[in-house]
């Protein structure tokens, strides 16, 4: 997952809405959104390759999604990031818990930003955990933007998006349409508004759009999961790859 735009009680009828595009490699094996077979009460894509997922929902509620933290040169973790949002979707432990857990073990992974949650009739929170700086924070209700550094970076698509999104969700009926086509803008960043992580500047345009688009490599999937008032959600995936 490469870049998130969430409002948390923001929008009068509903308290989570969550925009988000997974950016991979076009040959790691992946599996649509769905419920899961072993875990029926789950909805989510899932990565073959180790089991994981980037993103997902359970039936009570509790959300999770993650993003790679962008840096070249580290050493690679030894364990997936996808299991950082299975294995809460899996847990029963309070948010606050299980993110304690992980800040622990928050060295055997690469670079992650995580948000976790619930949205149900007990509890509403989202807090957000990185292993590159950021500590354990439960997120105020506001509008935020999430890309492959810390939380609201001022990355060009971040800053463009999260402006897009707050006009877009001011109208009382979110439109999953225009959502859907915030989430497909290809628009390449100004030179100089690009940030430097190391890749390269002909690789920094490359990554600047919203959807990503390379012989190899770009946006596989967009996903729309909104939450009302009753803590029923729903939750549409577009598949590209």
């Amino acid at each position: 997952m490469c870049v998130i735009f969430f409002a948390l009680g923001h929008h009068a009828e509903h308290p989570l809405i969550l925009l988000a595009n997974r950016d991979e490699f076009y040959g790691r094996p992946t599996e649509p959104a769905r419920r899961w077979t072993d875990h029926p009460e789950i909805t989510a894509g899932r990565d073959l390759a180790a089991g994981g997922t980037w993103l997902g929902v359970t039936d009570a509620g509790r959300f999770a999604a993650v993003t790679n933290y962008r840096e070249p040169q580290a050493p690679k973790g030894v364990v997936s990031r996808g299991n950082l949002v299975a294995n809460f979707l899996r847990s029963d432990e309070t948010t606050a818990s299980y993110l304690r857990h992980i800040q622990e073990s928050a060295g055997d992974y690469s670079g992650f930003n995580l948000i976790v949650g619930e949205i149900s009739d007990q509890r509403r929170e989202l807090y957000h955990f990185s292993n590159r700086g950021d500590a354990m924070r439960e997120l105020e209700p506001g509008v935020y933007g999430l890309s492959n550094h810390l939380l609201d970076s001022s990355w060009p698509k971040v800053a463009a998006g999260k402006r897009r999104f707050a006009e877009l969700i001011a109208e009382r009926a979110v439109s999953k349409e225009k959502c859907f086509r915030l989430l497909a803008d290809e628009t390449v960043a100004e030179d100089a508004e690009l940030p430097d992580t190391g890749v390269g500047l002909e690789r920094e345009r490359t990554l600047s759009p919203i959807f990503i688009r390379t012989p190899v490599y770009g946006t596989r999937s967009s996903t729309v999961l909104i939450f009302d008032q009753d803590s029923s959600w729903e939750l549409e995936e577009k598949v590209f790859v």
